[in-house]
């Protein structure tokens, strides 16, 4: 008697680069960013759990995607590791518009994420100052390439004229 055997899809391989994550069929870059928004709350002392419940992920599937960078401490809890390199795959703001750059160092992330907070102060009052600090300035990607920071003001009402300044979400994907 022959025995059937289930036929497991092929796993998940964690993408790496923004290459790799564009490889992903659309479910699955759904999946990766909810499992880098679930790893941001945590790191920003959110309970894993809750994390999950809030992006609706669940919490298994999270687990063995994001393993490399989860530990669980003494108490139970779940917790970042402080070296995480989970690639999240965040908006930059260029001359052509918004476009999609991939992360994978949390503090460019937090860089990243300061900026497009200046950028929409701007946009909200029209003080410059926030934008100063970024005149120059550049983050990692994670191919290891420099992303220079628009800064330029009258790029920017450009930009915002155009559209391309709302701000749903930093993570939000470009059409």
């Amino acid at each position: 008697m022959k025995r059937h055997r289930k036929k497991h899809k092929p796993k998940f391989a964690a993408p790496k680069n923004l290459e790799q994550y564009h490889a992903l069929n659309e479910r699955d870059q759904d999946l990766w960013s909810d499992v880098g928004q679930i790893v941001t709350k945590v790191k920003r002392g959110a309970t894993f759990a809750g994390a999950c419940r809030e992006v609706g992920r669940d919490p298994r599937t999270v687990q063995r995607l994001a393993k490399p960078v989860l530990r669980k401490r003494r108490n139970g809890r779940w917790a970042v590791k402080r070296t995480e390199g989970l690639l999240r795959v965040l908006q930059k703001l260029t001359p052509e518009g918004r476009q999609q750059v991939g992360i994978s160092d949390l503090r460019q992330a937090s860089i990243l994420g300061d900026y497009w907070n200046a950028v929409e102060r701007y946009r909200d009052t029209g003080d410059a100052s926030a934008l100063k600090q970024f005149d120059g300035k550049h983050v990692i990607d994670a191919d290891g390439k420099r992303v220079f920071l628009l800064t330029d003001l009258h790029e920017i009402d450009r930009q915002g004229s155009a559209g391309n300044l709302s701000f749903e979400t930093l993570y939000a994907r470009v059409a």
